[in-house]
């Protein structure tokens, strides 16, 4: 059986993890993993994030997402942020939520946020384009028309994936690493997040599952499914309590999911 840990750290155990940054500190479990130096050839370590129901839902059917997980698991997320040096999110976070993706509720640095809108669909009157808070990139594609600004947020134009309109994981990683930006914390939503695990761009998987149904909704993953259940993903993962959430902590090491190779 599992062994589930509490995953809330002192005050003097948080400092020392945020001087500590650049390094792996190896004073929490949960964090402490997040501070190894990277191993992928790109130079980059990389985190996917969701947060779902025990149904496996991150949202209603209406895009309603505040709040599937409890206070614990909001914070832990703001920590994620203050380890990172980049956030990213898709168009439809940014549509449905309007965040700001900062580090309100904790100590420690925001990150540079990214905005990942291959045909630029979104306005400048989302926060995140404001003039206040940390630097934010738009990642566009490169046909994409549009000033080189939207509101505050610089444009960075990628190539367009070889089937269909989204941009390749591996092109963004690139694009970050070459800013400096090479500790990537994907927070959401559900297919961006899915897009870099299918790509083989995660190397570490965060998912808190809350004590709630919903019965229907916007699912956390969308993958291609295998023909049995013996075809899928193998994973171990670490448990760990946030409040009444659970925390699965999954190491990945850029693996893929078989049906996705």
């Amino acid at each position: 059986m599992a062994t589930i840990s509490d995953a809330t750290p002192s005050e003097e155990t948080w400092s020392g993890l945020l001087a500590r940054r650049a390094e792996d500190a190896g004073q929490s479990s949960l964090y402490g993993p997040l501070l190894a130096a990277a191993s992928a050839p790109d130079g980059c370590f990389v985190l996917g994030r969701l947060a779902q129901s025990l149904d496996g839902r991150i949202a209603t059917g209406s895009g309603a997402s505040f709040w599937i997980s409890g206070p614990g698991d909001v914070l832990h997320t703001h920590r994620l942020r203050a380890l990172f040096d980049a956030i990213v999110v898709g168009a439809a976070t940014v549509r449905a939520d309007d965040p700001l993706l900062t580090t309100r509720l904790c100590p420690g640095p925001s990150p540079v946020r990214v905005v990942l809108d291959a045909g630029r669909r979104l306005g400048a009157d989302r926060r995140v384009f404001g003039p206040d808070g940390p630097p934010t990139l738009l990642l566009c594609a490169e046909d994409a028309t549009g000033p080189e600004r939207l509101g505050a947020a610089e444009i960075v134009r990628l190539p367009r994936a070889a089937a269909g309109e989204a941009l390749p994981p591996a092109a963004i990683l690139a694009a970050l690493a070459a800013r400096g930006l090479r500790r990537v914390f994907v927070e959401g939503g559900g297919v961006t997040v899915s897009r870099f695990l299918a790509a083989g761009a995660l190397d570490r998987l965060h998912v808190t599952v809350a004590p709630l149904l919903l019965g229907a909704g916007i699912p956390g993953f969308t993958l291609p499914c295998p023909e049995r259940p013996a075809d899928g993903m193998k994973l171990r993962w670490a448990l760990h309590r946030l409040g009444e959430d659970l925390l699965f902590d999954i190491p990945l090491h850029r693996a893929r999911p078989p049906a996705c190779r």
